[in-house]
């Protein structure tokens, strides 16, 4: 059985950032995306990690889903071409919780994913929640767990689950 390992920030200043491996590097906000590109994103980044849950979604359901202002799609490129992504969402416990995060598979072993999770730990930060966590999975990239340690997550719950 996989296990799922939840990480929290409780304090700004607990942020451990990683600097950008290069200068060519940019983290933007994504104000209207296609539901294409989205699949796209889904789907590339979590290919090797199981991430299936999603799939399924129509085009109206991503449509919603990116229309909640409680969602916000941020973009990695790195020599202008996109990279990665990651999803911040806001929770009614005052929380924001890195929802999807991740590495196109071409960019994977370059760095490029403690300075993405520095950004995206600092984007949800500049929102003011009393905590941003996040939870990862054994299925996910081995360098996850460690890279969300390193960048100043602690653990606060783990749990086995079935797919």
């Amino acid at each position: 059985m996989p296990t799922r390992t939840y990480l929290e920030l409780k304090r700004a200043e607990d942020l451990r950032r990683a600097a950008a491996p290069s200068d060519q590097i940019s983290v933007h906000h994504v104000d209207s995306c296609a539901p294409s590109f989205w699949r796209r994103l889904y789907s590339e980044v979590g290919s090797q990690y199981h991430w299936v849950d999603r799939l399924v979604w129509s085009d109206d359901d991503i449509r919603a889903y990116l229309a909640d202002p409680a969602v916000s799609l941020w973009i990695l490129s790195v020599d202008g071409g996109v990279a990665g992504y990651f999803e911040l969402r806001r929770h009614p416990d005052d929380s924001v919780e890195i929802a999807y995060f991740g590495l196109l598979p071409s960019y994977v072993g370059r760095g490029l994913g403690k300075y993405l999770l520095s950004e995206a730990a600092a984007r949800a930060w500049e929102l003011q929640p009393g905590r941003v966590w996040l939870h990862t999975s054994t299925l996910d990239h081995p360098a996850a767990l460690p890279n969300y340690l390193a960048r100043g997550f602690e653990v606060f719950k783990v749990e086995e689950y079935s797919l």
